[in-house]
């Protein structure tokens, strides 16, 4: 019989798929669960695709392909989608894409599924990568094509005596990896609801920790990646695991974000991410230490598009290599350390030093051991007011004909603020 190879997470979604795409399509299933820091018993959940009906379940290790070539990328870049999500789930998928696409080829199936619903942004990336990277394959979605609530899904678990762990007591859809995790559905889709404690897992309760003592950590960069933890050289998946334990215990990296999806929508996530908040601050304090000011200026809005192309699902794509060509380049002098204080809720870059480093003690310095030539500020200032002097005299002053200030008059509109007329009267 003909074989579909379903990305299976073991959650409420995949798990009456599996079931559902049986009966719908008449397809035998090949879970393939990718483990990609999810902190899952990956055999447990491969067990139950089997109990629940799947000929085959797979388990692939994706961790360091995720750290190397999708995660380590993205913090070079400075991805940050819309200044806050540091973008785990979206950076996961198209690496699961691929594999999923692997598998196909290596099982000679004819399709790949997922359990994205139609509202989602993962749906697009999933659809989008696996069609990039083979458009012969067939992609089933059931939750896009089923058209049951959540409620419905249960009760379908309950009736086909599907084993799960969401319950209508745990209401919450939960996405993790080693870069972050991400939480939504239930209370949440309140905006106005402060989030409940039971929402975070990985993240102490700042408010709760009473007088915690910081503790600091220095991380050593190469090229702009991380290699060396308190001088100790790790694995990049055991470096980001540290951090989030560390970084957690004092309550550093929830976000509560109302984000645009791709779809159009606006939703509302709850993300956890201590290490990619950390290592996002110290990654950025070494780059305003080694790159010029030219460079991070126009990094910054490269930062934000490389962001859109992770969310909007496009890490297969000519744009994609054009801005990581650009990326790559900037991060050859990013290495050095930089030392992070960690504290209640709270972690700030307090230190930071680099071979490369543009930092001039001889040229910022005000005391003895000044380089910096001051007399040739006066000759700088002139020509840099020079086009706005210049414009102002042949533009802006004739046409009001007095000399006045631009101010905002508090209601959105530039006016024009000159001398009373009693003033110019005297």
């Amino acid at each position: 019989m003909a074989t579909v190879v379903l990305a299976y997470s073991g959650g409420l979604d995949t798990s009456v798929a599996i079931r559902w795409i049986k009966e719908k399509y008449d397809l035998d299933v090949i879970a393939v669960t990718v483990d990609v820091g999810n902190e899952r018993n990956m055999q447990e959940i491969a067990d139950r695709a089997i109990q629940i009906g799947a000929v085959k379940s797979l388990i692939v290790d994706g961790r360091e392909d995720f750290v190397r070539y999708f995660v380590w990328p993205a913090l070079q870049a400075g991805a940050i989608y819309e200044g806050q999500y540091p973008l785990a789930t979206a950076l996961a998928r198209p690496l699961i894409a691929r594999l999923l696409v692997e598998v196909a080829r290596q099982e000679g199936a004819v399709a790949v599924a997922h359990g994205c619903t139609g509202k989602g942004n993962d749906q697009v990336r999933f659809d989008v990568s696996i069609n990039t990277l083979a458009p012969d394959l067939k992609i089933i979605a059931p939750v896009r094509e089923w058209g049951m609530t959540r409620d419905n899904e249960l009760a379908y678990a309950a009736e086909h005596n599907i084993p799960l762990k969401t319950t209508v007591a745990n209401p919450y859809s939960v996405d993790q990896n080693l870069w972050g995790r991400s939480v939504e559905c239930g209370i949440l889709e309140d905006p106005w609801a402060e989030p409940p404690a039971e929402v975070y897992a990985w993240t102490s309760d700042p408010d709760a920790l009473g007088d915690l003592a910081p503790k600091y950590y220095e991380i050593t960069f190469k090229n702009g990646i991380p290699v060396a933890l308190d001088g100790e050289e790790i694995p990049g998946y055991v470096l980001i695991e540290t951090l989030n334990s560390e970084a957690g215990k004092y309550g550093i990296g929830r976000i509560d974000h109302i984000e645009n999806r791709l779809v159009g929508i606006k939703s509302r996530e709850i993300y956890e991410a201590p290490s990619a908040v950390v290592l996002h601050a110290a990654h950025n304090a070494l780059e305003s230490l080694t790159l010029s000011r030219e460079q991070v200026r126009f990094k910054e809005t490269v930062a934000a598009e490389y962001a859109r192309v992770i969310y909007n699902g496009q890490w297969y794509s000519a744009l994609h290599q054009d801005l990581a060509a650009f990326v790559q380049s900037t991060q050859r002098f990013v290495s050095g350390t930089v030392r992070v204080k960690l504290s209640r809720g709270r972690c700030q870059v307090v230190g930071r030093k680099s071979e490369n480093s543009l930092y001039s003690i001889g040229l910022a310095t005000y005391d003895s051991g000044d380089q910096f030539d001051h007399n040739a500020a006066l000759g700088f200032i002139k020509l840099w007011a020079l086009p706005l002097t210049t414009q102002a005299q042949a533009q802006l002053l004739p046409s009001i004909g007095f000399e006045g200030n631009l101010l905002n008059n508090g209601e959105g509109k530039v006016q024009i603020a000159s001398k009373s007329e009693s003033e110019t009267e005297k």
